[in-house]
């Protein structure tokens, strides 16, 4: 799982869920790992992420995250 790695979460990445809360939730989310999550996503998936388009909705929930990155693939 990507956050896994990103944020360093060992076994609680585990018990996320797609309603998992992110930013404020995760004291590792802080903005340093935002970035360090939006670049392994660029690598990992060989997307381009601009900076208007993410906001801090996109990282509210695992779900959103998710959704993003769904979008991002089928364009």
């Amino acid at each position: 799982m990507l956050l896994k790695a990103a944020l360093q979460l060992g076994d609680r990445a585990d018990h996320l869920t797609e309603k998992s809360p992110l930013l404020g939730a995760i004291p590792e989310l802080d903005s340093m790992a935002v970035v360090t999550v939006i670049t392994l996503m660029e690598e990992q998936f060989d997307i381009k992420v601009e900076d208007d388009e993410i906001s801090a909705d996109t990282f509210a929930t695992v779900g959103t995250l998710s959704s993003f990155l769904a979008n991002k693939l089928a364009q």
